[in-house]
């Protein structure tokens, strides 16, 4: 699979020991960088030596000097050092940085045979198609590869694409010995928005969970992925948006009549700041399609596909940020009724979809709940 194939080569220079001396890992995507970094543990640090072995250092904090002096210095107590270095952007910011790349050149020249340099850009997000990537991240990678790139290993951290994601969970269940049925694997892939990460940690949880059947079908996704059960909160953050009373009760009705019902409450209220807060950025940034969308929201707080278009129509309908802000104020204030045990967590979550589906916001108090909700 194409996307996974940067990362394959790079795990398979470390096993054969044919390691550069610095390496560049390009790119957001976490679930490759920690796939990169637990193939350096397993194959080059004894565990019992990891503590002595291992140095995380950030070039906002430590200067690649001191980086590099590490680096050539052996150890005593390991026979082998790992430097993972982030903040590369840093060497790209204003000013010459023609000293530092030199350095790190004339370290390439002469390394120390038992220690590796791990440059980690996560600044830069790729996509699964590169011809989609952003102009900015394109011109930072472009320089990269003409600085960093001419004598340090590149390792290509994109994003994956759906099709892809799909066949990595068939692949998964093949070799943990699971049968994952093609409809659950899809479902895992759309309702985490190609996330690799979480996918992978979902992924876990269901093994566990179907772990005397051998197999996981698509009403274990919809049971154990809190993920899949978005779809209907964007029909409820829909009907609220569109200031919808009635029919935005009839969907809290159906939500909380699956599932684990009133017990998921907060689990549902947690989604629901999430859109909102989601629906401020998209807002704020004025996002008008979901290629821009994926240019503002963050790694891990993006929306999956199917809800993109949806959820910025839904953004566009509130005039201004005040709006918003109330309404994540709102769900605030229930969030801490419901952690005070409420006699009824319905009748909590019914008057705030009320308050939020009113034309006519409700009287805020002088003294604002705060909540880790917003």
């Amino acid at each position: 699979m194409r996307s996974f194939a940067p990362t394959e080569r790079f795990v398979s220079e470390i096993q054969a020991r044919k390691l550069k001396p610095v390496y560049v890992l390009v790119g957001d995507e976490g679930f490759f960088r920690a796939q990169c970094r637990n193939a350096i543990l397993q194959q080059l640090v004894p565990p019992e030596l990891r503590d002595l072995s291992i140095y995380d250092f950030d070039l906002a904090e430590t200067g690649l000097a001191e980086v590099l002096d590490r680096a050539r210095t052996p150890s005593l107590m390991s026979p082998f050092q790992v430097f993972f270095v982030k903040g590369v952007k840093h060497l790209y910011g204003r000013g010459s940085h023609e000293d530092e790349f030199t350095a790190i050149r004339e370290y390439v020249k002469n390394p120390n045979p038992d220690a590796v340099i791990i440059f980690i850009a996560d600044h830069i997000s790729i996509p699964a198609d590169a011809r989609r990537m952003d102009f900015t991240d394109r011109e930072r990678y472009q320089r990269i590869r003409d600085t960093l790139g001419k004598f340090c290993g590149i390792v290509e951290l994109a994003r994956v694409e759906e099709n892809e994601a799909v066949r990595w969970v068939a692949h998964y269940g093949t070799e943990h010995g699971f049968k994952i049925d093609t409809d659950a694997a899809r479902e895992l892939v759309d309702a985490l928005g190609g996330e690799m990460t979480m996918i992978a940690n979902e992924l876990e949880k269901l093994t566990l969970y179907a772990s005397e059947r051998k197999r996981i079908t698509l009403a274990d996704v919809e049971t154990m992925v809190l993920a899949a059960r978005r779809r209907s909160l964007y029909e409820l953050t829909d009907a609220i948006s569109a200031k919808e009373r009635v029919r935005a009760l009839e969907v809290l009705q159906a939500m909380l009549s699956s599932g684990d019902g009133e017990e998921a409450a907060i689990g549902q209220l947690f989604m629901l700041a999430r859109t909102f807060r989601q629906m401020l950025v998209i807002l704020e940034k004025n996002v008008r399609d979901s290629r821009a969308l994926y240019q503002v929201l963050w790694p891990g707080f993006r929306l999956p596909p199917f809800a993109a278009d949806d959820v910025i129509r839904q953004a566009r309908r509130y005039q201004n940020r005040r709006e918003l802000t109330r309404a994540l104020r709102s769900i605030a204030r229930a969030d801490l009724e419901l952690r005070s045990s409420p006699p009824s967590k319905r009748m909590v979550l019914e008057k705030l979809v009320l308050e939020l589906a009113s034309e006519t916001p409700a009287a805020t108090p002088m003294f604002e709940q705060q909540s880790f909700l917003v």
